[in-house]
C-alpha cells in the first residue's frame, strides 16, 4: 500500500490501524505523511483521529447481552437493578427498538430485510419471522402494563423515585407522580412503535397478526398523544427579580465580563426580548407568562419541571387520552428534565417521523405547541450559556450553577446540548463557537477522572456513583423526593459524538472523536463483567475499584444510555462525511490535473493502440471521472485514485 493508499484508507468507512499501516510502510511507528497541508511534512501517527468505536458490532453484543437477560423460556421478563416501572420498562425495551428504528442495517421490521447477524443475535427470540412477531407481542404486554382500566396511560416514576435526604419512605401515591422522564422516554418508544407497525403491517399477511398490530398501534398512538400532552402541562416559566437570591444567583453566573449589574441586566433582556413576547402569547398547556416582565428589573428561566405542573390547566384533545391527573410539581424548570424532553421533542420532529408520516392530526397540532416551547427554551438557555464574548462564555466557567443555588459539573454537560442547538439555531455554529463547547467537554471528561488518573476516595467520582441527587418539590417549593442521575459517561460520550459529527475542521473533529473513544474504553470497563446479565451496564466499581458493588442486575437506565450513544456514533459514519483537510482537494486536484495531463500526451503519442490497451484506455478514463467526481467529498480518495493512475500511466511510458 501507498502512503497515499493510508491516507486514503484513514478517511473511508473502514480505517485502517495507524500503528499497522505505519509497520507496513516501513515507517517510524509515530510517524506518517499528513497530505492534509499539501506538503510531504511528517506528523506523528494518529493525529487524525478516526473513531474507533464500532457501533454496528457494539450494538449486535449488548442485544445478545440483552435477550441472554430477559428472554427465558420463550418469555420476556421486566425489570432491572431498580424493579420495573414505566420508566426502566420502556428503557428495556428501547435496548432493542431503538437501534433497529434508527440504524437502517439493523431493522427488524420486515423480515427479508433484517441482517443475519441482527438474526444471529436474537436468535434465542427466534428467527427472521419469529423475532418481529414475538416483539410485538413484548411491546402489546408494555402498553397494557402501563394503562388503567379505563385505558388511561401511566407514566408514574415508581421505583426510580427516592425518598428526600432523611424524610419518611415514600407512599405508593408519590411513586404513582406523573414524571416528565417517562413522558419523555414514552414520546421515543411509541414513535418506534408505531414506525415498526407501519413497515412490518406490510410483510405479513396473517389475520390474526394484523389485528394485533392494529391494537398495538392505536395503543401506542393513544400513550404518544397522552405523552405529548403531559409535557405540554410540565412546561415552565419562572419569573423573577434581578434583585433577589434567584436573580442574583442568574447575574452571578452570566456575567463573566464583570458589568454593572443595571448594564447586564438590560443586555440580558435585551437578547431574551422575543423570547419573552412569544411566552405571553401561548396559549396550549402550562408556562404562559402571567407576570410582568415589562419592569426592567425582571428576568425568568423557561424549561420542563420534574412532572405536571400543581394546578396546571387540562389540554383540550380530541384523541381518548382518559383523565389528565392533577400535577403536583413546582413551577420551575429543572436542567436535566429540560434536556430530557427536548431530545423526545426532536424525535417527533425528526426526518424519520415525518417519511413514515406517524403522527395523526392531532399529535401534529400538539407536536407545533411543543416545538414552540422547545424553540423558546433552545434560545433562553444557548442565550444564557454563551452570554457575553470577551472573557468567556458562563459555560466555560465549570461547574454550572443554578438559580436555586446547586452546582455540578454535570449542569454543565447538560447545558452544553442547549448551548449547541442554540448556536446551530442562531448561525453562530462554526467551529470558533462549536470548538469552544468542545474544550468544555474535554476539562469535563478529565474532572471527571474518564481520561485522567483517579485516586480513591476523590469527590469526583461520585458523579459516577452513586450519581447526582436531583431534588423534587412540590407546588409549594418543598422538597417531596429525588431523583438519583448517574449517567454523566454516557452524556458526555453522546456530546462529543454530536459536537465531532458538526466541526468542519478536520483536526478540531479528530481530537474530539479521540475523546469519544476514551469515553467508550471508560464505558467498556463499567460493563457487569460475568453472569447472565454480562456485557450490560452499570457496574461503576469496573472503572474504579471500590466505587460501587458488583451488580447482580442490569441498569436499564444506563443501558438505554449507552444504546443511544451508540446510535448517535452509527449515524455520525453513516449520515456525515469526513470534514476535509486544509489543502487537500488542491492538493487531489493537482494530481488530477497530472494524469490527465500525461494520459492526454500518451494519447496524442499513439501509445494506446491494440484492443488490449483500448480497454487500459477506458479504465483510465473511467478512474479519472471518478476522481473529478469525488475531489470535493472525498479529497483523500481522489488523490488515491489519481496516484494509482499517475503509478499506471508511469509504467505504460517505460514500457515503451
Amino acid at each position: 500500500m501507498t502512503v497515499a493508499g493510508v491516507v486514503a484508507a484513514q478517511r473511508t468507512e473502514y480505517p485502517v490501524p495507524h500503528a499497522v499501516t505505519c509497520r507496513a510502510l516501513g515507517l517510524n511507528q509515530s510517524w506518517f505523511y499528513n497530505y492534509s497541508s499539501g506538503s510531504e511534512s511528517a506528523t506523528r501517527c494518529g493525529r487524525r483521529w478516526i473513531m474507533r468505536i464500532q457501533p454496528r458490532q457494539e450494538i449486535l453484543d449488548i442485544w445478545r447481552a440483552t435477550v441472554r437477560s430477559c428472554w427465558d423460556s420463550g418469555e420476556w421478563h421486566w425489570g432491572g437493578r431498580s424493579g420495573s416501572n414505566s420508566i426502566s420498562d420502556a428503557e428495556q425495551l428501547l435496548v432493542l427498538l431503538l437501534p433497529a428504528a434508527k440504524v437502517p442495517v439493523l431493522s427488524l421490521d420486515d423480515p427479508d430485510r433484517t441482517d443475519d447477524e441482527a438474526i444471529e443475535a436474537l436468535s434465542p427470540i427466534g428467527g427472521a419471522i419469529e423475532i418481529p412477531r414475538r416483539l410485538v407481542g413484548v411491546m402489546v404486554d408494555y402498553f397494557r402494563r402501563y394503562a388503567a382500566e379505563d385505558g388511561t396511560p401511566i407514566f408514574s416514576g415508581g421505583s426510580y423515585l427516592n425518598p428526600s435526604e432523611a424524610g419518611p419512605e415514600l407512599t405508593d401515591e408519590q411513586q404513582s407522580l406523573d414524571i416528565v422522564d417517562s413522558f419523555a422516554v414514552s414520546v421515543t418508544l411509541t414513535l418506534a412503535t408505531i414506525g415498526f407497525v407501519k413497515v412490518y403491517r406490510r410483510a405479513t399477511r396473517r389475520r390474526e397478526l394484523l389485528e394485533q398490530l392494529d391494537d398495538l398501534e392505536a395503543m401506542a398512538s393513544i400513550r404518544l398523544t397522552a405523552a405529548m400532552v403531559g409535557l405540554l402541562r410540565s412546561f415552565s416559566t419562572f419569573v423573577f427579580t434581578s434583585t433577589d437570591e434567584y436573580g442574583r444567583r442568574l447575574c452571578d453566573m452570566v456575567n463573566q465580563d464583570e458589568l454593572p449589574r443595571r448594564e447586564l441586566v438590560a443586555a440580558l433582556r435585551e437578547q431574551l426580548r422575543d423570547t419573552m413576547a412569544s411566552l405571553r402569547g401561548m396559549v396550549v398547556g402550562s408556562g404562559r407568562l402571567t407576570e410582568d416582565l415589562d419592569n426592567s428589573e425582571m428576568l425568568f428561566e423557561c424549561g420542563w419541571s420534574w412532572g405536571t405542573l400543581a394546578g396546571a390547566e387540562e389540554v383540550p384533545t380530541s384523541e381518548p387520552i382518559g383523565r389528565q391527573r392533577e400535577g403536583s410539581a413546582e413551577n420551575a424548570p429543572y436542567l436535566y428534565f429540560t434536556v430530557i424532553a427536548m431530545d423526545a421533542i426532536e424525535d417527533l420532529n425528526s426526518e424519520r417521523t415525518r417519511l413514515l408520516d406517524l403522527l395523526n392530526e392531532e399529535q401534529q397540532r400538539l407536536s407545533r405547541a411543543l416545538q414552540l416551547r422547545w424553540e423558546l427554551t433552545r434560545t433562553y438557555w444557548a442565550t444564557v450559556a454563551t452570554f457575553g464574548n470577551r472573557r468567556r462564555w458562563p459555560i466555560e466557567d465549570i461547574p454550572w450553577r443554578t438559580t436555586d443555588g446547586d452546582r455540578t459539573d454535570y449542569y454543565t454537560l447538560q447545558a452544553t446540548s442547549l448551548a449547541v442547538k442554540g448556536l446551530l439555531a442562531a448561525g453562530r455554529g462554526g467551529d470558533e463557537e462549536l470548538g469552544r463547547i468542545a474544550a468544555v467537554l474535554v476539562e469535563l471528561a478529565q474532572r471527571a477522572r474518564i481520561t485522567r488518573r483517579a485516586s480513591p476516595g476523590e469527590m469526583a467520582l461520585l458523579v459516577h456513583a452513586p450519581g447526582k441527587r436531583v431534588v423534587l418539590n412540590d407546588g409549594t417549593s418543598k422538597p417531596i423526593m429525588t431523583w438519583n442521575v448517574n449517567e454523566f459517561s454516557t452524556v458526555l460520550l453522546r456530546r462529543a459524538i454530536t459536537v465531532a459529527g458538526l466541526l468542519s475542521n478536520a483536526r478540531q473533529r479528530s481530537e474530539l472523536l479521540k475523546l469519544a473513544d476514551e469515553v467508550w474504553e471508560h464505558l467498556l470497563l463499567r460493563r457487569v463483567p460475568d453472569g447472565r446479565h454480562r456485557g450490560l451496564w452499570d457496574h461503576a466499581g469496573g472503572a474504579f475499584p471500590g466505587l460501587a458493588p458488583r451488580p447482580d442486575a442490569p441498569s436499564w437506565y444506563l443501558t438505554e444510555r449507552v444504546v443511544h450513544a451508540l446510535v448517535d456514533a452509527g449515524q455520525l459514519l453513516w449520515e456525515r462525511p469526513f470534514p476535509r483537510a486544509a489543502g487537500l482537494a488542491a492538493y487531489a486536484q493537482d494530481l488530477i490535473d497530472e494524469a490527465e495531463y500525461l494520459f492526454g500526451r500518451e494519447l496524442m503519442r499513439g501509445t494506446f493502440v491494440g484492443e488490449a490497451m483500448q480497454r487500459r484506455t477506458r479504465r483510465i478514463r473511467a478512474s479519472l471521472r471518478r476522481a473529478q467526481l469525488l475531489v470535493d467529498e472525498r479529497p483523500g480518495t481522489a488523490a488515491a485514485l489519481a496516484n494509482t493512475l499517475l503509478i499506471l500511466l508511469d509504467d505504460v511510458t517505460t514500457e515503451q
